[in-house]
């Protein structure tokens, strides 16, 4: 173990990083460096701290040193077949990992097939990088631990049992091994999908008759300036138009199985793409009687009226705009309301070709309700506090302010004088 420094130049100055690593031998001989802890920027009397500190922790004790495990003291007598002697001074725990949870994601993995799926597509490389293993770490750490690939190859890998099941040490993760081990998985994406449909449908008997579309984005903090690649500014779900994004879209079945997803640029609007989506899944799955739930921002009449013109008719549920049920109001209020399940009914209107569906829930209306009272009663709080400070009018217009963006809609609740 021992320390290394990186140089960077930055603003015409020289600045130096430190980290803590150490070298560990792989299968084939060659040493890699793995990195135990990042010190950061730190000064010369810093990194000669930090030296004796190696030292110490390398050329000390071979064991830690226990001081104290069990306070000491007279205890009630025991029978002697019921005492178990243990040399506490002698008991170490060495290198403990997580052994269940890898077993079990193997057994998972073995039940989809996926190992004769993906071992004619991902051979061992002339290097003899098993890159099979490396997907199935990737896969088990994103079900089991999910975080960046900079983890798996810093921390995961070391507390889990992956090496034992597989057979491997930490030459495995290298860090450039993982984002190299990623770029190989995209072009199979199209027949992974179908693979894991088949297998589905063989072992939980899975229909695909019911669709799920929604789409969503992520952002990105970076320069504003480069919008390079999908990168793109956009509607922002998460509130930050500021950033640059991409939008992703994902069909699922009812059961949360997915069918297809797709990263787009991040200024695709949400109506545009729908068609592509009909086309992608008719081409891979066939033509069947499907339907096809979603937003109301992401059909547009053009595409629903295609959806009805179709050789196979494809049926949808979509949300109504308000307007239109604005329109239809009388209509809806002389029907009468039909139980479907506890504590949910519905009124169905048959108008211009299509079938509409009023939906009013027990349960999701009592949900509303208490959130609101408790945004309510929040609210209520804070402006009780309000009222005990000495503020200014300026001081009190932008406290309040604050309190009526916390309360959203529950602010008009109140009369604020």
């Amino acid at each position: 173990m021992f320390l290394r420094s990186k140089s960077r130049i930055k603003d015409g100055k020289v600045h130096r990083y430190w980290s803590v690593v150490e070298n560990r031998r792989v299968r084939d001989g060659r040493v890699v460096q793995r990195q135990v802890l990042y010190l950061g920027e730190i000064n010369d009397s810093q990194a000669r701290a930090w030296r004796r500190s190696i030292e110490v922790f390398a050329d000390g004790h071979d064991k830690p040193q226990q001081l104290t495990l069990f306070a000491e003291g007279p205890s009630a007598p025991m029978a002697d077949d019921a005492v178990v002697q243990v040399r506490v001074g002698e008991v170490s725990v060495e290198r403990p990992r997580q052994w269940g949870g890898c077993w079990l994601a193997q057994e998972i993995w073995d039940q989809l097939a996926l190992d004769s799926f993906w071992r004619r597509r991902l051979p061992p490389s002339r290097q003899d990088t098993r890159w099979l293993n490396v997907f199935k770490t990737l896969v088990f750490y994103r079900l089991l631990d999910p975080g960046s690939e900079w983890r798996l190859h810093r921390h995961w890998f070391e507390v889990s049992a992956m090496g034992d099941l597989l057979g491997e040490d930490i030459g495995l993760v290298q860090i450039d091994k993982l984002y190299r081990c990623l770029d190989r998985l995209l072009v199979h994406k199209r027949d992974f999908f179908s693979h894991l449909k088949t297998r589905w449908q063989s072992l939980f008997a899975a229909r695909f008759d019911v669709l799920l579309y929604d789409l969503t984005s992520t952002y990105f903090e970076a320069d504003p300036a480069q919008q390079d690649g999908l990168r793109r500014f956009g509607y922002s779900r998460d509130k930050r138009s500021d950033c640059v994004q991409v939008v992703i879209a994902l069909i699922v079945t009812p059961d949360g199985l997915p069918l297809a997803y797709e990263v787009m640029p991040g200024n695709t609007a949400d109506n545009a793409t729908l068609t592509d989506f009909l086309e992608r899944i008719a081409a891979q799955y066939g033509r069947a009687n499907r339907t096809w739930v979603m937003d109301r921002g992401i059909p547009t009449e053009d595409s629903l009226a295609t959806m009805r013109a179709a050789a196979e008719p494809i049926h949808y549920l979509v949300g109504t705009p308000k307007g239109r049920l604005t329109r239809m109001e009388k209509a809806f209020l002389a029907l009468p309301w039909e139980r479907v399940r506890d504590s949910v009914e519905v009124k169905l209107l048959r108008q211009d070709g299509e079938l509409y569906v009023l939906a009013k829930s027990a349960g999701r209306m009592s949900k509303e309700r208490a959130m609101r009272c408790q945004r309510l009663k929040k609210l209520w709080s804070r402006l009780g506090e309000l009222r005990q400070q000495k503020l200014t009018r300026d001081q009190l217009l932008m406290k309040v302010g604050a309190a009526k963006k916390d309360a959203g809609r529950a602010f008009a609740l109140v009369d604020v004088e």
